[in-house]
């Protein structure tokens, strides 16, 4: 079988495929409707296949064959870490939610009966947190505009509505609003008309990070209609477009075998030759998903057109919450041409307790990781919470005259004047999140409290 193959960057060849690749093979999927047909499933026990059921009656569950045969050990169920990455759990809801849900299917409840429970359930998850509806919408003419979001002054974020999937779902994913049919809960923009426009008036922008759901569940003719726009060069103030994607991982044939693979490629170079970068926001959650041969491929590919990768992740219980989880992917990551850049904590939606870590854990994971990575690999920041200020990074625990403190800084502010200042917290070894936090050495609030209240305020004025 041939396929193409950039090499070098800007120029398509055909390559004999030496790895059994499948030109354009197939992308193959479940979702919760057909979840009872995975074969693997068989060797699960009938009570935990209930409680997945029940599990993805609330939350989304979708995940692709490549997902299922390449990245996950049967042999290791249920503590394999991506199979916790993907299937749903017990615990991901609370007792009370699992057992409404369950007591419904159980006496075989009407599909609107369900509906509604689960997105009353749903409601009550914080599905949109850090002021995502509430203070991140931006106007034009006073009129706010639908799939923008724009929290920092340096980046906008646009939801393609074409984008608004994966190719699998993260059972910890902070957007899970987007994927459960609550379109009132939902991020999509229908056309780029306004984001141009808004990118135009505004010329602090200097990047727009494409996000969802997945970009890159797009075929590559839909990505050109929603960004042409933004190549014009009167938009000399934006340099940069991000897509923020989980494909990388979860299913890199889109950069290697798809129909349009080649084709996505060259629009990453089209983009470079505007003089714009192309950045590559890749979610990796655990070292394993660099393993197969045609992920790296997909890797050498996207490299090969001049765009830089960037990896991020939350740390998650279950999952990654041990330091040499992170050495590893980050020596690799190092190794094969990505720039570790994120180690998040887990944010507060969702299934936020199933996976959340303590803060106190989680700073002592990253730093026994990073003093074992060389300086390519200390290009990673964190643990940071993108909480409703801004993004708020723990850079170590101290004592200062007998109070032991998290000692915190600002990598992103509402307002820039924030970033980089250094302020205090008492420590709590069970705190997981930035409102579990109270002010140290005396203060009776941390010192961006009121001009959040004042923006806030402004806001819902």
């Amino acid at each position: 079988m041939d396929m193409k193959v950039i090499t070098p960057p800007g120029r398509v060849k055909t390559h004999h495929d030496n790895h059994g690749w499948e030109a354009g093979a197939g992308f193959e999927y479940y979702t919760e409707k057909n979840m009872d047909t995975i074969p693997q499933l068989e060797k699960l026990s009938k009570d935990m296949r209930f409680e997945m059921t029940v599990v993805a009656s609330v939350l989304p569950f979708k995940v692709n064959k490549y997902v299922i045969d390449e990245l996950i050990d049967w042999d290791n169920i249920p503590e394999d870490p991506i199979y916790q990455l993907t299937f749903p759990q017990r615990g991901m809801l609370e007792d009370e939610h699992f057992e409404s849900m369950a007591n419904l299917m159980k006496k075989d409840a009407s599909r609107s009966e369900i509906k509604e429970e689960a997105n009353r359930i749903r409601l009550q998850l914080n599905p949109h947190p850090a002021g995502q509806t509430t203070m991140n919408v931006p106007t034009v003419d006073g009129e706010p505009i639908p799939g923008l979001q724009h929290k920092y002054n340096e980046t906008v974020l646009y939801f393609p509505a074409a984008g608004q999937t994966c190719h699998s779902y993260c059972t910890f994913c902070f957007r899970w609003a987007q994927f459960v049919g609550m379109h009132d809960l939902r991020f999509a923009a229908k056309e780029a008309a306004q984001l141009k426009e808004y990118v135009r008036r505004h010329q602090e922008v200097t990047n727009v990070l494409v996000t969802g759901g997945d970009p890159m569940v797009m075929k590559t003719s839909v990505i050109e209609r929603y960004l042409d726009p933004l190549l014009d060069p009167a938009l000399d103030n934006l340099h940069t477009i991000r897509f923020g994607t989980k494909s990388v991982a979860y299913w890199p044939q889109r950069f290697v075998t798809d129909e349009d693979a080649d084709d996505l490629l060259r629009y990453f170079e089209k983009i470079s030759n505007t003089g714009r970068s192309v950045a590559v926001m890749a979610h990796y959650n655990h070292y394993r998903e660099l393993e197969t041969p045609i992920a790296r491929e997909a890797i050498r590919r996207i490299r090969d057109t001049g765009a830089v990768i960037r990896s991020q992740s939350p740390i998650l219980a279950h999952i990654n919450d041990e330091a040499g989880v992170w050495e590893l992917m980050w020596r690799e990551q190092v190794r094969l041409g990505i720039m570790p850049y994120y180690m998040f904590v887990e944010r507060d939606t969702g299934a936020k307790k199933y996976f959340e870590v303590p803060l106190a854990k989680a700073y002592k994971a990253f730093r026994e990781a990073y003093r074992h990575v060389t300086g390519l690999g200390r290009t990673v920041r964190g643990p940071s919470m993108s909480a409703t200020p801004g993004k708020v990074e723990i850079t170590g625990i101290t004592n200062v005259n007998g109070e032991d403190l998290f000692v915190l800084q600002f990598l992103q502010g509402r307002n820039s004047d924030w970033v980089r200042k250094p302020f205090f917290a008492k420590y709590d070894p069970e705190a997981s999140w930035l409102t579990d936090l109270k002010p140290g050495l005396g203060a009776d609030k941390f010192f961006y409290e009121d001009e959040l209240a004042a923006m806030a305020a402004e806001k819902a004025a």
